[in-house]
């Protein structure tokens, strides 16, 4: 175990994490030239095309320092705030983390939050200072920053440039100098951690583990400690460029275990393994079940795709464990699935990932967070969506999700952030100058206010340079209400919206004046409501096409022309109540964009 080392990279998105990994796994020779291409470990088109890593990946490489062979097992993690819990379970994984920041635009929200995460569960860290080649890099403004940040000295501080190579033997070698080797008992009961799993279509799920204490030995009985599911260990092995079958994995060692399971909802991540024979007394802590933050309904665009968006859900379910789904149905929309997200970002890989893997178009209602309904009977229900909410005469209070947010700006922006974060019910906790040009504000805020359009206006307003960061911060009373929209007094479901008593007037005179303009007209006038239970808030109206019934009546007696009017008004009542208001798909997708 004294030549083992387990090691993470934390970064902020884009700050070269992939591409530090891509160098050092050409200098192990883990991966030859001509296997070699950009973010090798990427391996999905959707992390290329972002420049984000969606799915956390472990690889293992061997490297030789003054003549000793060492193991080194990287364990990469998702850069972005929606996979935090997976980049935890990584980091449990480890003893040290290599901490990468960006020359060009120093230390970000994200990059504090996960080393936060590094520091608690104790690991060693090394600073490296990435993109140094580049013109705009402020090498020794960033190195005061992370000095700041970790108290570490300033040499002991790593300039690298990971597109050309320079400075990574340095960081080979740090990784054996500076991070302590593994402990555990290789003989004591097996305790192993589960960091991730994928799903394999011909091998069923196949699980990524670390071993803490006792060894794993090919063919054993195992048993997952949370959910008790008991699997034989059909093949065992390590994560090279590709799988390695071992016959034993001993601890302090990361490896992969095959054992013909087809559920991923039975291999949760962080879950602990153990051996049926004799099994560990207690667990790893920090499990804990993913819980979705965000709710959406997916429809597919024809009706009749159903079975298939269904069979293509499940599909994506076995590769993405956090996804949850559940049918509903819509009066405008039709059979669909109200699923649960981590955030906003996995939403639209999911959707994305539908569209691209499956082929399958789909339609997403308004996004929104789940509410916790307090009834006069002394019942709490978890709302998703608007229209499972009680009668309001049922209703004593709701409570809603409330965040801390953390936002790192340039002051140049600040009025501006902190204008848009007070727009958003957003409650100022704390302003700190981290260096006299970029300041740090800590926000409570409710959830349900970011959910939609806030990240895309952040980054707007700040010209790109701020950088958000959430977490879940328990739930506060609030003073919510449903607002419905109606087309000639018949309810729209998939429109309808839960939101702010302050925010909702503005709100629904918004959706009826853009409905007003994507609502093709009929030859009936077409009423456009916003409601709030009985009371009609707003309203507009879609005029009626005029279809001129006494063109063909030249001269003659005005009668004549007044006889075809009044068959013509009673043929317009009849039309009124018969007939039904197509709400076109721009619409749904323009409630999105509504600011």
């Amino acid at each position: 175990m004294e030549n083992i080392r387990n090691f993470c990279i934390i970064a902020h998105i884009d700050h070269g994490k992939s591409t530090l990994a891509d160098r050092m796994l050409q200098q192990t020779n883990t991966i030859t030239d001509r296997e070699m291409q950009n973010q090798v470990l990427d391996d999905m088109d959707l992390e290329r095309e972002k420049g984000i890593t969606i799915k956390s990946h472990a690889i293992q490489m061997e490297y030789d320092f003054e003549g000793t062979p060492y193991q080194f097992n990287l364990i990469d993690t998702p850069g972005h705030v929606d996979f935090s819990y997976e980049v935890s379970r990584a980091i449990a994984s480890c003893e040290g983390a290599l901490l990468v920041v960006d020359a060009t635009q120093g230390i970000q929200a994200q990059t504090i939050s996960n080393l936060y995460l590094a520091v608690n569960h104790d690991l060693d860290i090394i600073p490296i200072i990435n993109k140094i080649d580049m013109d705009a890099a402020m090498v020794d403004d960033v190195k005061d920053q992370i000095v700041d940040l970790l108290g570490c000295k300033r040499d002991e501080i790593i300039c690298v440039s990971a597109r050309t190579g320079f400075g990574v033997d340095l960081v080979l070698e740090s990784i054996i100098t500076r991070i302590k080797p593994p402990s555990g008992d290789s003989n004591a009961p097996l305790q192993a951690l589960v960091f991730d799993s994928v799903f394999n279509s011909f091998r069923g799920i196949i699980a990524y583990f670390r071993v803490f204490n006792g060894t794993l030995k090919s063919g054993d009985k195992v048993k997952f400690f949370n959910t008790g599911k008991t699997y034989y260990a059909e093949e065992i092995g390590y994560m090279k460029m590709k799988l390695m079958p071992k016959q034993e994995i001993k601890a302090g060692e990361v490896g992969y275990i095959i054992s013909g399971m087809k559920n991923a909802v039975d291999v949760k991540v962080g879950d602990t393994l153990t051996n049926f024979e004799n099994p560990c007394k207690t667990s790893i802590a920090g499990f804990e079940d993913v819980k979705p933050m965000v709710f959406a309904g997916i429809y597919p665009v024809d009706n009749d795709a159903y079975e298939d968006l269904r069979a293509s859900m499940e599909k994506l379910q076995l590769n993405d464990a956090s996804l949850t789904f559940e049918p509903e149905s819509s009066l405008a929309l039709g059979f669909g699935f109200r699923c649960g997200f981590l955030g906003l970002l996995h939403m639209e890989i999911v959707q994305e990932r539908l569209f691209r893997e499956f082929n399958m178009d789909v339609i997403t209602t308004v996004p929104n967070v789940s509410f916790k309904v307090y009834t006069t009977k002394k019942e709490i229900i978890d709302v998703h969506n608007p229209s499972g909410l009680p009668a309001a005469t049922l209703i004593d209070y709701i409570d809603e999700p409330i965040i801390q947010a953390q936002v790192i700006t340039k002051s140049e922006y600040l009025g501006q952030v902190m204008k848009l974060c007070i727009d958003k019910r957003g409650i100022l906790k704390s302003q700190i100058f981290l260096t006299s040009d970029r300041v740090e504000l800590t926000f409570t805020m409710p959830l349900s206010d970011i959910v939609i359009d806030f990240y895309d206006k952040l980054k707007s307003i700040s010209r790109g340079y701020a950088s958000f960061d959430y977490f879940l911060n328990g739930y506060q009373r609030a003073d919510l209400v449903k607002l419905d929209i109606l087309l000639n007094g018949e309810m729209v479901d998939a429109l309808s919206s839960l939101i702010h008593r302050d925010y909702a007037y503005n709100f629904g005179r918004k959706m009826c004046e853009k409905l007003q303009e994507l609502i093709p007209r009929q030859q009936f006038d077409i009423a456009i409501q916003a409601a709030i239970g009985a009371k009609i808030i707003a309203r507009e109206t879609v005029k009626a096409v005029r279809k001129d019934v006494t063109a063909k009546c030249y001269g003659g007696d005005i009668s004549r022309k007044r006889k075809l009017l009044e068959k013509q008004k009673k043929g317009k009542r009849r039309m009124r109540q018969v007939g039904n208001v197509e709400v076109p798909q721009e619409a749904f997708l323009a409630i999105l964009k509504l600011d």
